[in-house]
């Protein structure tokens, strides 16, 4: 039986998408991976990746949002 692990819901203010983040572990064992789920009205888009994947996406969102913080406050 594969565990899914919920992390974290986000809405998107503008356009109003959800945006699910879970752990999942596979009956298996073996790695982790987070899965993305994004709803857009009736519509799904899934993924699952890998720690590093995750970690190298994480990354490039944050510096994505520090070079918006950085435009307006400058």
């Amino acid at each position: 039986m594969t565990r899914v692990t919920p992390l974290d819901k986000l809405r998107v203010p503008l356009g109003g998408q959800e945006i699910e983040l879970q752990q999942i572990d596979y009956e298996g064992g073996g790695m982790s991976l987070l899965r993305t789920r994004i709803r857009e009205k009736s519509r799904f888009t899934v993924f699952e990746v890998d720690a590093q994947t995750a970690a190298e996406w994480g990354r490039a969102l944050l510096r994505w949002a520090e070079a918006q913080e950085a435009l307006r406050d400058g």
